[in-house]
């Protein structure tokens, strides 16, 4: 189903589905030998959605090489999609781990799905981490930790309002102080963003932050020769090839495709520092393959090839920026 204006959904259908995927390909990365994430709270989360295909993901009983790849000549490989989620997971750990060692004790996660990251991570004792999302996402992940027994690791406070909303009153009525230095994370969520909505957000965030600040988020860098025909060739690809594994989810009615700002200059020119790496050095960086088409998730505008001849959605930046 296409997205409107007013759309909701929880964590088994349109985008909050996608959140599922993500949390399923963390769980696998997590069993990994010499794995770079360790994410315990993944599968029991998976588990409590009760997606089936996303289930068997988790739990192991479905391996990505079951998925058989080659038939549809590496798109949807499973594989690769799992480097590419446990590469961009370990960045915005590093990321909030690298703040909080700066002496910055807010952090936010916008859209936060079924981060755990507040359960999982070290923090230091006087850390507040704010989680922003829809109610029932909120509620259900809130829920489910706590029939686990689990605890949060620093003090979360939970933003339960939909991003179209007015969320920066929100979050200051939660407690954010936007006199302090703040840490924020956009992982997997500008895609999901209309252009203009994209830079709101931004300009939301920017009004919030005081000097010292930090945000990490990915961008999409547009190539000369974008064409958005082929892109939803490519994205109806991974969607037929997963549907016939039991996962039913059109990603090209989930996504805004078309030129957007550029994360890096857009903050530039707002009085931010930004830096930019892409995700091909940074799963070289963590010692994983090199992505490719299929990892939809946060890359679903472009589409290139990397060094190797292989196809991707987009040339997706990893951005983090210092105002």
């Amino acid at each position: 189903m296409a997205r409107t204006d007013n759309d909701t959904w929880d964590l088994a259908s349109s985008v909050g589905a996608t959140a599922t995927m993500v949390a399923a390909a963390r769980a696998v990365a997590s069993r990994g030998p010499d794995p770079v994430i360790d994410d315990p709270f993944a599968e029991p989360l998976v588990r409590a959605v009760g997606v089936d295909f996303f289930t068997r993901l988790a739990t192991g009983e479905l391996t990505p090489a079951d998925l058989d790849p080659e038939e549809t000549g590496g798109v949807g490989n499973m594989d690769r999609f799992t480097d590419g989620m446990a590469a961009r997971t370990r960045f915005f750990d590093d990321f909030f781990t690298a703040a909080a060692e700066a002496g910055i004790r807010q952090a936010v996660i916008l859209a936060s799905g079924l981060d755990a990251r507040a359960y999982r991570m070290t923090w230091p004792a006087d850390m507040v981490v704010y989680e922003i999302d829809q109610p029932e996402v909120i509620e259900f992940k809130t829920t489910t930790l706590a029939g686990l027994g689990a605890e949060p690791t620093a003090q979360r406070r939970t933003v339960p309002i939909d991003l179209r909303q007015d969320w920066p009153a929100a979050l200051r009525e939660a407690g954010l102080d936007p006199d302090k230095p703040t840490a924020w994370i956009a992982e997997g969520l500008f895609g999901y963003l209309p252009p203009e909505a994209q830079d709101k957000l931004l300009d939301d965030v920017d009004a919030l932050s005081a000097p010292g600040s930090r945000l990490a988020a990915e961008g999409v860098l547009h190539s000369d020769d974008y064409d958005e025909d082929t892109v939803r060739e490519r994205m109806q690809a991974v969607t037929d090839h997963w549907r016939a594994h039991g996962f039913d989810l059109d990603f090209s009615q989930l996504v805004y495709i078309g030129e957007r700002a550029e994360v890096t200059e857009y903050l530039a020119r707002h009085g931010w520092r930004a830096d930019a790496t892409s995700g091909t050095d940074l799963m070289r960086r963590y010692g994983l393959g090199t992505p490719q088409a299929g990892a939809v998730d946060g890359a679903v505008e472009d589409a290139e090839e990397d060094e190797d001849g292989q196809a991707n959605f987009a040339n997706v930046a990893y951005v983090t920026a210092t105002k």
